[in-house]
């Protein structure tokens, strides 16, 4: 019988999947309604915006690159956005796409900068969030209320599926946003060169990929992603407000990972990220519905399940490492023994 083998690749994301059944099984075992299904939906609910923001973060992350600033693009969107409707008397079709060119033109520049200057991605993204933060209070240094009938309307539909259940417009949007980048990451050039870069920058430059471009074009699509985001938020909470979301990046980053993503690049998946975003959703449920624990437990327990996938990444980097150093010592013995054209064990003791 041949022996079931799995590729290495997917074993985090077979971790983060089979992490989130057994949390999922837990808390069904353990609490009474932890079963109905609304209590996934308000999870997908509370975290849309989260969902959309670790995305982006995926392909970040994949090209070996990092994002400090969505946070912050999260916080200005919602300020600038609650200032433009509510204190210039601007109708939300047109407020909502300002702030999304705003996001993407933020992205655009961070990208341009990282590659045309050759910045680290860490010091670019972190100016961008001190950028952002500092622009939430030029704006208001309050936060706004939102009470346009359009933003009240959409955040209070109710879109409702079979059995009484229901769902937001801020999931659609997520769900939207989770097909079209399954298919930008898998099916699309632009996705094969995220992978490439990822993997290796200076090979993929040697294939001819357009490393430039598509470098750029992950930090736009992120800070895209990140206003949209905001606009979510800002559906959600009916307002904005610069401390919103602060320290927002560090859990896309932890989501990502825990979804099996390697920091070091090339290796992941977008479906993975959507796990981890989802396993910190039912940790948070399960504080919530056990009543007795301080809600850090949540960060706690996240910070843990960080750690231990980023030793997984470290076993399988340093395995591949060493199944790399292997086959070139093989690949320099074969080119001794064309050279010398016989065992070059031999050779080198005739010589001597």
């Amino acid at each position: 019988m041949e022996k079931l083998q799995v590729n290495r690749k997917f074993l985090p994301l077979i971790i983060a999947m089979s992490l989130f059944v057994l949390v999922y099984a837990f808390g069904m075992i353990q609490y009474k309604g932890f079963s109905s299904p609304q209590v996934f939906l308000n999870i997908l609910i509370d975290n849309a915006f989260l969902f959309i923001t670790c995305i982006g973060m995926t392909f970040v992350i994949l090209s070996e690159g990092i994002d400090l600033s969505v946070g912050a693009v999260i916080a200005l969107t919602t300020v600038v956005s609650a200032y433009m409707v509510e204190k210039m008397a601007i109708h939300p079709f047109i407020a909502i796409p300002s702030v999304l060119l705003m996001g993407t033109l933020m992205g655009l520049v961070m990208g341009s900068i990282i590659y045309f200057f050759k910045v680290q991605p860490f010091i670019v993204t972190l100016a961008g969030l001190f950028f952002a933060r500092g622009m939430c209070f030029v704006i208001s240094t309050e936060a706004i209320t939102i009470s346009h009938p359009f933003y009240r309307a959409v955040s209070l539909y109710r879109i409702y599926l079979p059995g009484g259940y229901f769902i937001s417009v801020s999931v659609v949007i997520f769900l939207v946003v989770l097909v079209v980048a399954l298919y930008l990451a898998h099916l699309s050039n632009f996705g094969r060169a995220v992978y490439a870069i990822g993997g290796n920058e200076h090979s993929a430059r040697l294939m001819g990929l357009p490393v430039g471009r598509t470098k750029i074009l992950v930090y736009t699509q992120n800070g895209f992603l990140s206003a949209l985001a905001g606009v979510v938020f800002s559906l959600y909470t009916l307002s904005g407000y610069g401390w919103y979301v602060n320290g927002l990046e560090l859990d896309a980053i932890a989501g990502v990972v825990i979804g099996g993503t390697l920091l070091t690049g090339g290796v992941g998946y977008v479906i993975g990220s959507v796990f981890g975003v989802l396993i910190m959703g039912l940790i948070q449920t399960i504080v919530i519905f056990q009543g007795t624990l301080n809600s850090w437990w949540t960060r706690i327990v996240v910070g843990l399940l960080t750690l231990f996938f980023i030793l997984i990444q470290g076993a399988l980097v340093s395995g591949k490492r060493k199944r790399l150093s292997v086959a070139r010592i093989e690949e320099s013995w074969e080119e001794q023994e064309d050279e010398l054209g016989a065992d070059p064990t031999k050779n080198l003791v005739a010589d001597s």
